[in-house]
């Protein structure tokens, strides 16, 4: 077989489709038998059938192969199968020449049991854990209030009647962008990651809710998938988990914005009362008039205070004060400068009554007389104090107490 598939084919020499089938067959049939694990998508059986046929779907990606089985081995079953059943088949890969199509032949069917998926969540979810998926700071605020909703939900189910009534009697104005696709089976994880990621690059959905009504932990294995958490992580948009199953919550919990717990608590959460809104809003109007009555009226008796004050009740009252204290300063100057004066007046007539009483008026009033000779030149007549300064035939002044008298000289004798 190593020979035939290092031979060479070119235009002049190329394979039959015989040759190249049965190459293949025997490349595939090397693998032997092997235990492969995945969700059973669709199952095509019937009691007159000797063979049955089943589609093994991976849980993560969008791959599948068909199973062929004996249909005795699936009537033996202890738990019948269906679609959407997590199973592990033990098979011989087959590719059959004449058709060239693969399969498996299955000759061992094994429920995954309840406690070991439980423990491969588990699993995964410390992983994601470690991963920082779960961090709080990563967790995106929801909006206050969405103007549209994407919701992924399946079809005509009752987590889409509860979030779309409940959210539209919360706030009617609300819109949806609904998605359905399948809630559980092998087909879910692929489908709801696609409705997020086009919910997602919307730019008028402001939150995203998946819902689904509860289910046993196998039903709801789709929203412990790997895959969709990571399409959560990665989604710019917030996301809300509202899966409804209280006592093991999937992983999609810890993964998404916020966990609900029901599909109606996810419409609470998501979008508010408006009744609850108005009477905020009529609270906060009232508090706000209360708060702006209460402001004007302590400006109103801060005003009234000030004007009650005496320099604002009469605004010309420090004028008067200051204008009659300007009137008693001027009389208190007025008498200040008077008494002044009259003490300066009585000063200089007491000067003037000494200079009187020592001056040549009083000397004269008393008898006495001054002699002045009058020079011939004209000039100033001089007070005469010797006899030489009159000469006979000098012409002279006598002032005497009531005038003055002229003269001329007779004669003079000097004194013993």
């Amino acid at each position: 077989m190593a020979e035939t598939a290092k031979e060479k084919t070119t235009p002049e020499a190329p394979w039959s489709v015989s040759k190249l089938n049965t190459t293949v067959k025997g490349w595939i049939e090397r693998l032997g038998w092997l235990w492969v694990e995945g969700q059973l998508a669709q199952i095509n059986a019937k009691p007159t059938w000797k063979l049955s046929y089943l589609v093994l779907r991976d849980t993560q990606e969008q791959v599948s192969v068909q199973l062929t089985v004996n249909s005795g081995m699936l009537r033996d079953m202890p738990t019948p199968l269906k679609e959407g059943d997590r199973v592990v088949v033990r098979g011989k890969p087959a590719f059959y020449a004449g058709r060239g199509t693969f399969s498996m032949w299955v000759t061992e069917i094994r429920h995954v049991g309840e406690g070991e998926l439980l423990a491969r969540i588990e699993q995964l979810r410390k992983q994601l854990a470690a991963e920082g998926l779960f961090d709080p700071a990563r967790k995106q605020r929801l909006p206050y209030l969405p103007t549209t909703i994407g919701l992924i939900t399946g079809k005509g189910s009752a987590a889409e009647r509860d979030v779309q009534s409940v959210a539209q009697q919360r706030w009617p104005a609300v819109q949806f962008r609904t998605i359905n696709t399948p809630v559980q089976g092998a087909l879910a994880v692929p489908a709801v990651v696609e409705a997020l990621e086009q919910l997602d690059r919307d730019p008028d959905v402001d939150v995203i809710i998946i819902a689904r009504g509860g289910g046993s932990v196998e039903d709801l294995l789709p929203f412990s998938e790997e895959a969709l958490q990571r399409a959560v992580a990665a989604a710019r948009t917030p996301v809300v988990s509202a899966i409804g199953h209280e006592p093991d919550t999937p992983v999609l919990d810890n993964v998404a914005d916020l966990r609900a717990a029901t599909p109606t608590d996810a419409a609470k959460r998501v979008v508010p009362d408006v009744e609850q809104e108005r009477a905020l809003i009529a609270e906060a109007r009232q508090r706000s008039a209360a708060a702006l009555r209460g402001w004007v009226r302590r400006e109103r008796d801060s005003l009234a205070a000030v004007r009650s004050r005496p320099a604002l009740a009469d605004p010309m009252s420090p004028i008067t004060r200051r204008r009659d204290e300007l009137e008693r300063a001027r009389t208190q100057i007025r008498r200040d400068v008077t008494y002044l004066l009259q003490q300066e007046r009585s000063g200089v007539a007491s000067l003037r009554a000494q200079v009187a009483a020592l001056g040549p008026s009083a000397t004269l009033a008393r008898g006495y007389s001054i002699v002045q000779v009058l020079p011939r030149d004209g000039s100033g007549p001089d007070v005469v104090t010797s006899i030489e300064q009159a000469p006979p035939g000098a012409q002279l002044r006598i002032r005497v107490g009531d005038g003055s008298i002229t003269a001329a000289s007779m004669a003079n004798t000097p004194a013993d």
